[in-house]
C-alpha cells in the first residue's frame, strides 16, 4: 500500500497501527510530510519563529539606492538661481539641468530592468552606483554649464538602476525563499521614494544656502559609496551569467531611446509645439515595432505587452495619474508665487503638506487586503482636488491652499503604493525588472507632458484663468482614471 494511504488510514485508527515515536526519529516518516513541509503555497507567511527574508539588511541598500532618483529630481529646485547666478546663464539654460535627468531617467529605467533580469540585479545596481558617484565628482568640479548637464544626465542613467534592480531582486527573492513578498516592504520602497521627494527642496536650499550648490552634486558621492559598500555586503549574490543571458537587443534600445526623446522633445514644447518631431517620433515608433517583432529575444517584448493588458493598463492608469501630480506639483508652485505673492518659502511650506501626506498615506495603503479601493479612492479624491482648483483664487487664505494640497497628497501615496503592487504581481516571471522600468518611464512621461501642459496653460504669467485650466484638465483626468480603476477586473482579483 503506498505511503499517502498508510498516512491516511493512520490518521484514523489507534496507534498501535502508526509508525512508533523510534520509528518517526529514525526517519521512517512517510515522505509525503517532508514534501508537504517544503511546499509552501504562494501565500504562505513564514513559519512561526522563522526569520523573514526580508530584513533590514536586505532593505537598507535597496532603499538607500532608491532615493537617489527622486532626491535628485527634487533637490536641484531650490539650487538653480544660484547655479545660473555664478555661471552666468539664464532660467531657460539651466531648465536643462531638470529636463536632461528626466529624459535619461526616462530610458534608461526599463533598459537597465531588462538587463537587470538578465545579468542579475545586484551587478546592474552596483554599476549604477558608480556611475552616481562618477556624476557627483563631475557636478562637484564643473565651472561651466555643459559639465553640469552631463552630470545630470549620468545621474539619470546612473539613479534609474536602482528601482528596476531593487524590484528584480525582490522577485528574485521571493521566488528562492518560497515567501511572498510582503505589501508592506512595497510600501517602505513607496514611502521612501515620496519622502525624499519632499526632503529634496528642503536639503538643496539648504545645501546651496550654506555650502553652495555644488554640494547637491557632491552628496551624491558619499551616498552612493555607502549604497554600494551595503550592496556587497548584504545583498545576495548574482546567479552566474551566461552567454545567452549577456545579450542585450541592442538595436531595440537604441529605437527605443529615440523614438522615446522625439516624443519627450515634443511634449516639452506644447506652447509651441515642434511639429517636425511627430513624423520623426512616427517612423522611429514604426522602425522599433518593426525591429521587436522579428527579435527573439527582443528589449520591447510587444507580443508579451499584448499577452498581458491588465500590465498595460497599470502603466496608462500610473502615467495619467502622475500627470495629474506633477501637474499641481509644478503648476501649484508658480501660481502661489506670481499670483498669491507669496515668497519661495511660503510656498514651499505651502506644498510641504501634499509631500507629507503623500509620504503618510504610502505604508498604510499597503496593508489594505485588494488594490482597487485605495485606487479608487484616489481617483475619486484626485477629482476633489481638481475642483478645488477650479475654485481658489488670489484671496484664497494659505491654510486653505494648504489643505487643498493635501486633497493631492493623499491620492499620490495611493497611487504610488498600488500600482507598484500591481505591477509586481502582473509582471511575468523573469521581466520584473523591465516591467519596473516601464513603470518608471510612464512616470516620467506624465512629469514632461505635465511640463508642457503647465506652459501652454499658463503662456506667460501663473494666473488663476491658468490655474483653473490646469483644475480643469486633472478633472477630466481624474474622471478617466476612476473609469479605468473600477472597470478594470485584474484588480479586483488582488
Amino acid at each position: 500500500m503506498s505511503a499517502a494511504a498508510d498516512d491516511a488510514r493512520g490518521a484514523g485508527t489507534p496507534s498501535a497501527h502508526r509508525p512508533s515515536r523510534a520509528g518517526r526519529r529514525a526517519g521512517s516518516r512517510p515522505r509525503t510530510h517532508r514534501a508537504r513541509r517544503k511546499e509552501k503555497p504562494p501565500d504562505a507567511a513564514p513559519p512561526t519563529g522563522e526569520r523573514s527574508p526580508y530584513r533590514a539588511r536586505l532593505m537598507a541598500p535597496l532603499l538607500l539606492a532608491a532615493v537617489l532618483n527622486p532626491l535628485n529630481s527634487t533637490m536641484i529646485a531650490t539650487s538653480l538661481v544660484s547655479i545660473g547666478g555664478d555661471l552666468g546663464v539664464g532660467a531657460a539654460s539651466t531648465a536643462w539641468l531638470v529636463s536632461v535627468l528626466y529624459l535619461t531617467s526616462a530610458v534608461a529605467q526599463p533598459v537597465l530592468g531588462g538587463i537587470a533580469d538578465r545579468v542579475g540585479p545586484r551587478r546592474v545596481l552596483a554599476g549604477g552606483l558608480v556611475l552616481v558617484a562618477v556624476a557627483g565628482g563631475v557636478g562637484l568640479t564643473a565651472v561651466r554649464l555643459w559639465p553640469l548637464v552631463v552630470s545630470r544626465g549620468l545621474l539619470g542613467v546612473g539613479t534609474a538602476a536602482a528601482y528596476p534592480s531593487a524590484m528584480a531582486l525582490l522577485r528574485a527573492r521571493a521566488h528562492t525563499t518560497g515567501v511572498p513578498l510582503p505589501r508592506r516592504v512595497l510600501g517602505l520602497m513607496s514611502m521612501a521614494a515620496l519622502g525624499s521627494t519632499a526632503l529634496g527642496p528642503v536639503l538643496g536650499g539648504l545645501l546651496s544656502a550654506t555650502v553652495g550648490w555644488r554640494a547637491t552634486f557632491a552628496l551624491n558621492v558619499p551616498l552612493a559609496l555607502l549604497a554600494l559598500a551595503l550592496a556587497y555586503a548584504w545583498l545576495p549574490r548574482d546567479p552566474p551569467r551566461t552567454a545567452h543571458a549577456a545579450r542585450t537587443d541592442w538595436p531595440g534600445v537604441v529605437l527605443f531611446a529615440a523614438s522615446l526623446t522625439a516624443v519627450l522633445l515634443f511634449v516639452m514644447r506644447l506652447d509651441a509645439p515642434p511639429w517636425w518631431l511627430l513624423p520623426v517620433a512616427g517612423a522611429l515608433c514604426c522602425g522599433l515595432v518593426a525591429v521587436e517583432l522579428r527579435r527573439a529575444a527582443p528589449f520591447l517584448d510587444l507580443r508579451l505587452l499584448r499577452a498581458h493588458p491588465a500590465l498595460v493598463r497599470t502603466y496608462l492608469r500610473h502615467g495619467l495619474a502622475y500627470l495629474v501630480v506633477y501637474c499641481v506639483m509644478y503648476g501649484w508652485a508658480q501660481w502661489l508665487e506670481e499670483a498669491h505673492g507669496v515668497s519661495p518659502l511660503q510656498a514651499g511650506l505651502a506644498m510641504l503638506p501634499m509631500s507629507l501626506a503623500a509620504t503618510a498615506c504610502s505604508l498604510p495603503a499597503a496593508r489594505t487586503g485588494t488594490l482597487r479601493g485605495p485606487l479608487v479612492l484616489a481617483s475619486l479624491l484626485t477629482g476633489g482636488g481638481a475642483l478645488a482648483l477650479v475654485l481658489v483664487s488670489e484671496g484664497t487664505p494659505l491654510l486653505v491652499l494648504a489643505g487643498v494640497s493635501v486633497l493631492f497628497g493623499v491620492p499620490q501615496g495611493l497611487v504610488g503604493t498600488g500600482n507598484q503592487a500591481a505591477v509586481y504581481a502582473q509582471a511575468p516571471p523573469g521581466g520584473t525588472g523591465a516591467a519596473a522600468g516601464f513603470q518608471r518611464t510612464s512616470q516620467y512621461l506624465g512629469a514632461m507632458t505635465a511640463a508642457g501642459l503647465i506652459g501652454l496653460f499658463y503662456q506667460s504669467r501663473a494666473d488663476d484663468a491658468g490655474l483653473h485650466r490646469i483644475g480643469a484638465a486633472c478633472g477630466v483626468l481624474a474622471l478617466a482614471l476612476l473609469v479605468l480603476t473600477s472597470t478594470d477586473r485584474a484588480l479586483g482579483r488582488r
